[in-house]
């Protein structure tokens, strides 16, 4: 409901929507046999379903204007997967499959982009619960962490084409991360 009030506030203001970006995600880090079954709930209620309605209350958009693009920010924890991560790399991989999905499906009719960014300066890390984790992944984080207006920049870059052209995937992460 609140993504359309957001959908319908741009079209009072700017008379159409080109694009939307999804940029809904939370990570929980646990072992999976850690059973932490509510952080799982929130993970996918979070990066997966927010994704989703914000796709929905943009496609309805563009399908009336014939045009429009999904921009989702996924993670690079959905290309290399690692201990901890697993229903976070798990939510972000269901988005990458359902973009691809949609691509195929509108035939053109939408540009599909998905952003992956590696290590990045945001409060993500400040919601870790365990405290000697959230430490060292902030201490890390200072020493390579890329910033937000990098991955601004990805974004300008993928919607700056020209409408034939669609941008599907860019993995934009630190040049020193592993």
């Amino acid at each position: 409901d609140n993504l359309t009030k957001l959908v319908d506030q741009a079209l009072e203001t700017y008379g159409r929507l080109d694009v939307m970006i999804n940029n809904a995600g939370i990570s929980h880090l646990s072992r999976i046999d850690d059973l932490q079954v509510d952080d799982w709930d929130e993970m996918i209620d979070v990066s997966l379903k927010g994704t989703l309605y914000g796709t929905a209350a943009a496609l309805t958009v563009f399908k009336e204007q014939g045009s429009g693009h999904i921009i989702n920010i996924i993670s690079t924890s959905g290309i290399k997967i690692v201990p901890l991560q697993g229903i976070y790399a798990g939510t972000k991989n269901a988005v990458r499959t359902i973009a691809e999905a949609l691509r195929q499906e509108s035939n053109g009719l939408y540009r599909v982009t998905n952003i992956s960014p590696g290590f990045v300066n945001t409060e993500l890390i400040d919601h870790i619960k365990d405290e000697v984790t959230r430490v060292a992944i902030k201490e890390r984080s200072l020493q390579i962490a890329i910033s937000p207006e990098d991955i601004a920049a990805a974004v300008v870059y993928a919607i700056s084409q020209p409408k034939n052209v669609e941008v599907g995937d860019l993995v934009i992460r630190p040049s020193v991360q592993d």
